[in-house]
């Protein structure tokens, strides 16, 4: 791909990633053949922020893991009641990290 169309996705879409991840993403989007850039387009990401938000309105329902697509976790923290309030409590430090990892995933995924 182009390395203008690359770094301007990257600024678009840095804080969907990890800043470790940023590099990775980088190389793989230039060594991507253009036909994957409609794709990479249309592509919706998770924001870690409003994960956050909703991990601390509704995260003791399992709702922020439905969010991500983690049906399973979601059913469990749904029916523990976010284990107790324990499980609620951790995924308020952990759950932008996920979003974040949930990403890469969709992207390596197109690519």
């Amino acid at each position: 791909m182009d390395v203008q169309k690359v770094d301007a996705f990257i600024m678009a879409n840095a804080k969907f990633f990890h800043d470790y991840q940023i590099g990775a993403v980088r190389e793989q989007l230039l060594a991507a053949d253009d036909s994957k850039w409609t794709m990479l387009q249309t592509l919706q990401f998770k924001d870690p922020t409003i994960t956050l938000i909703i991990s601390l309105v509704g995260g003791t329902l399992g709702i922020d893991r439905f969010f991500l697509g983690n049906m399973g976790l979601g059913v469990i923290k749904l029916i523990t009641c976010g284990g107790c309030g324990i499980w609620t409590i951790v995924d308020w430090f952990l759950i932008m990290g996920a979003a974040r990892n949930v990403n890469m995933q969709k992207l390596q995924t197109i690519l």
